[in-house]
């Protein structure tokens, strides 16, 4: 049984009631190793660990001590208590996990660590074996509050005398506290607020307050006011949370992930000022603007402003689903590449030794974010060429973005990964020696397989596994020395038939080469009015569009469509109105054009988005793959998969737009063209 002088106590009954497993939830994102929070005890812990530094509660035990809670990150609230106030006053936040988030804020306010005048230190100790976690005399106290690692225990120590406080061990880290939001008036009043009020009211003007000033999307700019919530299951919100913040799954999902580089401290330090003095004014109108600016500012300061790219691109870019980038980080590649990790400098990459064989690494794990970012922008810059408005910033970016990724390829540190040796080239380095010689790799470290460097080309031999099985080689290359030469066409005849998903070798190729320079040189050119579309035709190719509108004998609108029906792999009713500009009825004017001539045919088909189909084939596809004509396919070069159907990526472009329509115009006029 715990005591204190005014009788036997535990933590407050109703702190206890509330200490479960939702605890860790409430706080994700604030906290580190949620995993630990899941153990019983964790409020009343911190609750015990206040009152023991302030001599109002003693260990029943000479050697107790107030207990863990989780794995002692929590120590960092002291001066940053404002984020878990914001959390708890956010009307998204769920009712079990406001509760717990209160009760933390009623016993923080009790405590020294909402007193401004405390003299408080965390940092790391290493305790002497067998000596107290916790220890308290006149001069202050000194509580260890994480648990033992190697590099020591995290630990509060509060002074209340003039000499050192009783020691805990061998100090190795500490620092002072910071000063900020949540004096224990403060503290009280929101709290007393929220339970009379309900939470604060949900301000979408302040999301867009916040969004203008960082350049964060929508979606991230509503998580960050609802108190930079991390996602921790998917999906981590649930119908009524969505409802306030107003976001769809994807959009939710998508704004964790531009918010997922923050580590808890960060997103403490971002949150720690932002509520008003009065925290009354969170009720008040334009109460959550004035947050939004203050986080705002907050944010600059410490990553700096992106540029504010329009709602529709962000919606557009999160519609596609990216795997390795958030819809505002992949917009950011292009508007202001230089800044984006992985970008922002040369990179010196090498090979070192991994348990699962040899492993491409740089000294701060950059090439993560390079590959990253040179596997999303890549694939999906004939898209933002294609699908964006002229004047659009993420299309206007384009150019620089792939100036830079060739400034960036022609570095002689740079090595990325050219993938696995094509079917019958070899199985072993030892069957390599005969194409690349027999001078090793020279790293930083030894390795523990064979190799070989031609100075272009890097092979290493694969890793031997539990089962005694050996993968196979690995290459890799340096882009600053590949070309049209000797070295390089032997590197593309042994990896020729790999066309893994992660190889870099064949972007850096189409980055190269003459189609992407076209790309380029067409955005470039300022050919397109601002707010036009290259997809369409009409603005695009108005030549070609005349002459099939004089082969045809019909009018613009109907040749228009007609050669996105041919060209493009995705034209949809709502892709082809947004592009053209039109309206339904002028859509299904044309439409009824083409059908009339026998050029198309109306019908009814699976994720297909539209009324009217070239004639012949229609192959399937399923998501995330797009469904198209078997005549159109073959037109801009997707592959079947063995079952016939559609489940490989869109190629690499090998023509602009313009190119691309009249080809598929040529081919009809040769009698080329789709049939039945």
């Amino acid at each position: 049984m715990e005591t204190t002088a005014g009788g036997p106590v535990t933590a407050r009954a109703e702190v206890a009631a509330l200490d479960d497993y939702g605890v860790g939830t409430a706080l994700s994102g604030l906290v580190d190793g949620p995993g630990y929070w899941t153990r019983d005890g964790s409020l009343a812990a911190i609750e015990r660990t206040g009152r023991y530094m302030a001599g109002t509660w003693q260990p029943s035990r000479p050697d107790g001590d107030p207990g863990k809670a989780g794995e002692g990150s929590w120590a960092r609230f002291i001066g940053r208590i404002g984020a878990v106030a914001l959390r708890a006053a956010a009307p998204s936040t769920r009712e079990e996990r406001r509760e717990r988030l209160l009760a933390l804020l009623e016993f923080w306010a009790e405590s020294p660590f909402a007193d401004p005048a405390a003299r408080l230190r965390t940092g790391v100790v290493r305790l002497a074996e067998g000596a107290p976690e916790a220890v308290r005399d006149e001069r202050g106290a000194a509580v260890a509050v994480g648990w033992a690692g190697s590099d020591g225990r995290r630990f509060v120590e509060l002074r209340t005398g003039e000499g050192e406080p009783p020691s805990l061990g061998t100090v190795e880290e500490a620092r002072e506290v910071p000063r900020g939001w949540g004096s224990a008036e403060q503290l009280r009043r929101l709290v007393g607020l929220v339970r009379e009020r309900g939470p604060a009211p949900w301000d979408p003007k302040a999301v867009g307050v916040l969004g203008e000033g960082t350049g964060l999307g929508r979606a991230a700019a509503s998580l960050a006011l609802a108190g930079l919530l991390q996602r921790s299951c998917v999906p981590f919100l649930d119908a009524h949370e969505r409802e306030v913040l107003r976001l769809k799954v994807a959009e939710a999902e998508d704004g964790a992930s531009e918010l997922a580089r923050l580590t808890s401290l960060e997103r403490l330090e971002l949150l720690a000022d932002v509520l008003p003095e009065d925290p009354a004014e969170l009720w008040e109108p334009g109460g959550m603007r004035a947050v939004a600016e203050r986080l705002a500012e907050a944010w600059r300061a410490r990553r700096g402003r992106r540029t504010t790219v329009p709602q529709r691109t962000l919606d557009a870019v999160v519609e596609l689903g990216l795997l390795r980038l958030s819809a505002a980080e992949f917009c950011a590649a292009f508007t202001h590449p230089e800044a984006e990790p992985g970008l922002d400098a040369p990179l010196d990459t090498w090979i070192k030794n991994s348990e699962h064989g040899p492993l491409l690494t740089d000294a701060r794990w950059d090439v993560v974010r390079f590959q990253e970012r040179l596997h999303t922008v890549v694939p999906y810059l004939s898209w933002v060429y294609a699908e964006l408005p002229a004047g659009d910033p993420v299309r206007d970016g384009a150019p620089g973005l792939v100036r830079l990724l060739l400034e960036r390829l022609d570095h002689p540190g740079l090595l990325l990964r050219a993938g696995r040796p094509a079917a019958g080239v070899g199985r072993t380095v030892a069957d390599l020696h005969e194409r690349f010689g027999f001078r090793p790799y020279a790293g930083p470290e030894r390795l523990d397989v064979a190799s070989i460097d031609d100075g272009l080309t890097v092979v290493m031999d694969g890793a031997v596994d539990r089962r005694g099985y050996r993968s196979p080689p690995r290459l890799y290359f340096r882009p600053a020395y590949h070309g049209d030469d000797e070295r390089s066409r032997t590197l593309a005849a042994a990896t020729s038939d790999s066309g893994g998903s992660l190889d870099d070798l064949p972007l850096v190729e189409w980055l190269r080469g003459p189609a992407c320079a076209r790309i380029v040189e067409r955005i470039e050119s300022a050919a397109l009015p601002a707010g036009a579309y290259e997809a369409n035709p009409a603005a695009s190719a108005p030549e070609v569009v005349a002459r099939v509108a004089g082969s045809l004998g019909v009018e613009e609108d109907p040749a228009a469509l007609y050669l996105q029906l041919l060209a493009l792999p995705a034209p949809t009713d709502r892709n082809v109105r947004a592009w053209n500009g039109w309206k339904a009825d002028r859509h299904q004017k044309a439409a009824a054009v083409l059908v009339e001539r026998g050029l198309v045919v109306e019908d009814k088909r699976p994720r297909a988005g539209r009324k009217v189909f070239l004639p012949g084939e229609w192959i399937h596809a399923k998501k995330p793959y797009q469904p198209m004509e078997a005549w159109k396919a073959e037109l801009i070069g997707v592959r079947r998969s063995y079952n016939g159907r559609l489940e490989n990526p869109l190629p690499l472009p090998t023509r602009t737009l313009p190119e691309l329509f009249a080809q598929a115009w040529a081919l009809v006029e040769n009698g080329s063209g789709p049939s039945m």
